[in-house]
């Protein structure tokens, strides 16, 4: 079943996202590519909630874009990670991973 912003905890995209850039700019349509490809096809972010994650990150200045050519020789936005946005996905990743060890304790209790 593939999943979608709705069903992610909040903040989760947003963490999936930096993750994303952290490996190298994109464009918008490449950063749900790449989540997609990355979870095997679990995780299958929508436009409609991509979007709207990558302009509050830019505005939250994690994130900045600028115009280029894609591939298909079409101008597209690619979004690249700055370092507030580094240091967020470093603060980020380390909850996430406090909080999928606490879960992970609660299901092998009993």
């Amino acid at each position: 079943m593939a999943k979608t912003k709705s069903d992610l905890l909040q903040g989760t995209l947003d963490m999936l996202i930096l993750k994303t850039l952290a490996l190298e700019p994109m464009h918008g349509w490449g950063v749900s590519q790449r989540i997609q490809q990355i979870s095997s096809g679990v995780l299958n972010i929508n436009q409609g909630s991509l979007y709207p994650a990558l302009y509050r990150l830019e505005d939250q200045g994690w994130i900045k874009s600028e115009w280029g050519a894609s591939d298909n020789n079409r101008q597209a936005k690619y979004y690249k990670l700055t370092r507030a946005g580094r240091k967020q996905l470093d603060e980020e990743t380390a909850n996430w991973q406090r909080l999928s060890a606490a879960i992970e304790q609660v299901l092998q209790a009993g």
